[in-house]
Formats: C-alpha cells, structure tokens, sequence
C-alpha cells in the first residue's frame, strides 16, 4: 500500500511540474501580446512545411513587421533556382580595405546597429608576411586606404560545401540548401551558440539582445531565410544575401565594391565569371587543411 501511495505521490509531483513548466510558457506567451507569438512558438521547422503552411507564415510575419516598423513589408520564400551553385571571389590584389561593403551589407540585411553586428570582418595583414590571420588587425583606422605597406583580406562566411556548423546544431535550424548558401531558420534556432564553436572562420553571430534597427533605416525587402527582423536570442550570419541573388542580382557588398575586387556567378555555368577564375587566377581558400570546401575563393 506504501508502496502505491510513493508511486501516486511522484507521478503527481511530475505532473504537477509538467503542467507549471507549460504554464509558464502559456504566460510568457501570452505577455508577448499577440496570437502571432503562439503560432511562432508552435511552428515546426520551416523546411519541412507545405507550400500552404509557408504562405501563411510569411503573411503573418509581413503583417508583423509592417505593423512594426511602418513599412510594407515583403518577405520571400523563394526556392533555390535549379540548376545553380553559388560561388563567391576576392581579389586580394583590388581590395583596398575601404569597408564600404561592411557597411552595405549592414544596410541591405537589417544587422542591428546598437549593439552593432557585422556580417564582414575586414583583416588588415603586412605584405612582408603574407596571408596571416594570427598578426592580422581587423581595428585599422587610417584615413586613406589603402596602406602601401598592406594589404586587406575580408572574411565572412565561406559558405563551406561541408559545413561543420550544420552538423552540430541539436535541431536541425541550420543547413545547406541546394544552391549552396547555408541558412537559418530563426523561428526554430534555441540559441544554443554550437554552431558558432564549430564554425573555424567566425561567421556567426549571436543576438544578445533584439537588433536595433532605426525604422528610417530598415529594408523592407526580406527573405525568410536571409534579411528579416531576427528575434532576440538567436544565431544570424551571411546567406550571400538569398533575398537578392534568387533574384538575379548581386549580393550588395559585391555591387557596392569600388573598385571591382568582389566577383559572383553560378559555379554550374561553364560560361560565368566565377568559373573563369578559377580556371584562370592564383586561387586559395581559407583554412583548407580542415576541408570545409569553401565557395568563396580569394585569388589574385
């Protein structure tokens, strides 16, 4: 009889603890204020969903953020564009270390400016020692660029045909798509930072707090996967902006580059610039002993 009463006793205490931990997300959701954040909390992973079920996500998401930032808002879902392997190239000889593709990618993809978050880390290295990330500056401030006694290497994400960061991530809100750009979907991230252990080239970036976007400032062009508003608490990085090259268009730190040092084309056409490079140029990839097989090729 003692013995049913110690069984009755613990399945009642975890009950009790079971519906006090459901109750408190009940009510954390509920001070948030809107039904929006029950659906978001409930969603499953985006990719698995229907074409259905991801139209109404991102009507909802565009109604919020609208709402936000008095804006219309548009957020794509767009696919891969068949046929197509994006690759990336920088020409270390061109690149003059002016940031303005910092800071382009800043605008084109809502990083947060307070605290600031940027998507491109611009090395600043001395010729006499080559490509060396250990004495390498990414706090330069000089007044005119370039510096005749060095050169400039910027880093962001190299995304790898075989991406560390997406195997160690414990629920699957991080991969690879078919067009080559590893992405993030930020409704299903836990925050839990493993992909930032495993990436080795530091291209990812955790929000500590919600990004601080001015409204006069925000894009309102977005992708679900790229440029969006992302919550508080969550893993973000580059995604070769997915909301314009699905489009046709160039990245914006490939645009904005004055003087040319920035290439991009499908790694799948024998006929595109990307693969001229490579075929033609002096071409290395970062940290190519831990065989991540990068797509953005540095060449000169």
């Amino acid at each position: 009889m003692s013995d049913n009463k110690t069984i009755e006793k613990k399945e009642s205490r975890r009950t009790f603890l079971k519906k006090t931990a459901l109750a408190s997300t009940f009510a954390t959701l509920a001070a948030c204020g809107s039904d929006s954040s029950w659906e978001e909390f409930f969603q499953k992973n985006f990719k698995t969903l229907d074409d259905d079920d991801k139209n109404k996500i991102i009507k909802r998401l565009e109604k919020k953020y609208t709402e936000k930032y008095g804006k219309k808002f548009s957020v794509s879902g767009k696919d891969p564009i068949d046929d197509t392997l994006f690759g990336y190239g920088l020409d270390i000889s061109r690149c003059i270390g002016c940031r303005k593709c910092v800071y382009a990618c800043v605008e084109e993809n809502n990083q947060s400016r307070d605290p600031q978050i940027h998507w491109i880390t611009v090395l600043e290295m001395a010729k006499d020692k080559g490509v060396d990330l250990f004495h390498s500056h990414a706090d330069y401030e000089r007044e005119l660029v370039p510096d005749d006694d060095h050169f400039y290497f910027p880093v962001a994400c190299q995304q790898c045909e075989n991406p560390p960061c997406t195997k160690v991530c414990p629920v699957g809100a991080t991969w690879k798509e078919k067009d080559g750009i590893v992405v993030v979907d930020y409704n299903w991230c836990i925050g839990c930072r493993f992909c930032m252990a495993a990436c080795p080239y530091g291209a990812r970036h955790f929000n500590w707090a919600e990004p601080n976007v001015p409204k006069d400032e925000i894009n309102p062009e977005t992708h679900y996967y790229g440029n969006r508003p992302r919550p508080k608490g969550v893993v973000e990085k580059c995604t070769f902006c997915v909301q314009r090259v699905r489009e046709g268009l160039y990245p914006s730190c490939v645009e904005i580059c004055p003087v040319g040092a920035r290439k991009f084309g499908n790694l799948l056409d024998p006929d595109s610039e990307i693969r001229y490079i490579l075929k033609h140029k002096r071409v290395l990839v970062l940290k190519e002993e831990l065989n991540t097989q990068p797509k953005f090729y540095y060449f000169y």
